[in-house]
């Protein structure tokens, strides 16, 4: 069974078809890719994969279970199945390193000690190699910094799914791939299933089993990075070909 399986997927807003017939079927463990051109759809499929919206038609289905139709309680509890890095962090300003990390457990987690969430903090930072900065406010950390306490936070749930929304976004080189880095690192050691929206194309090739370009709304490729480079199709051709010049 595939961690998450989409089927005839359409989303439509008034006057346009933002997706169209997407099937695409995410096996454990697997990194995959989403790319594309602004406004091909990305971050609308990331949206309806963790049921902030709501399809047309179609079937998502996480884990089996199908979460179009569920209620919003229903939903809630096949969300704790998923951690999200966002775009931007969105780390909660007046709370430190150590409050964002543990906001989803103690929100979620009845009980748990003090002496628990210390430990996963500790273990969490030391994870994303940022250690000691437990009490460290969001405004004294660089973007990387806080991308990596964004993961930090999604991982404290110990999620079977982490969606990442342009994680490598605005980042040096040498950031970028520490954010690679921890991507495959976090797959390695836990076996989550990982679905990351980006256009960052060196970030794609490196760090996915399979890659979808969206263009138009419609799943034009889904294959291997080397079936990706390899395609004939003019479309994909054009887009990664200024990638392929800088090599």
């Amino acid at each position: 069974m595939s961690a998450i399986s989409v089927r005839d997927l359409i989303y439509d807003v008034p006057q346009k078809r933002v997706l169209n017939n997407i099937n695409l079927e995410i096996e454990q463990g697997q990194i995959v890719s989403i790319m594309g051109q602004s406004g091909s759809g990305k971050t609308t499929l990331l949206k309806l994969l963790t049921g902030l919206l709501k399809p047309t038609s179609g079937q998502i289905l996480i884990d089996g279970t199908n979460i179009v139709g569920l209620s919003e309680a229903e939903l809630d509890k096949v969300r704790l199945k998923m951690g999200l890095v966002f775009q931007y962090a969105a780390l909660f300003d007046s709370l430190n390193v150590y409050d964002n990390i543990v906001f989803g457990v103690v929100r979620h987690r009845k009980g748990v000690k003090k002496s628990e969430l210390d430990q996963m903090v500790k273990d969490l930072l030391e994870e994303v190699e940022l250690p000691g900065i437990e009490k460290q406010f969001p405004s004294e950390l660089s973007g990387g910094m806080q991308k990596r306490v964004g993961l930090a936070r999604a991982l404290a749930m110990k999620p079977a799914i982490v969606y990442y929304d342009e994680p490598t976004s605005g980042l040096d080189p040498i950031t970028v791939n520490t954010i690679d880095e921890l991507i495959m690192e976090t797959r390695r050691r836990t076996g989550v299933t990982s679905v990351v929206v980006s256009h960052h194309l060196p970030s794609i090739f490196r760090i996915s089993d399979q890659v979808a370009m969206l263009h138009q709304g419609e799943i034009i490729i889904y294959g291997t990075p080397a079936e990706v480079q390899a395609s004939q199709n003019p479309i994909v051709q054009n887009f990664i070909q200024p990638e392929r010049k800088t090599k």
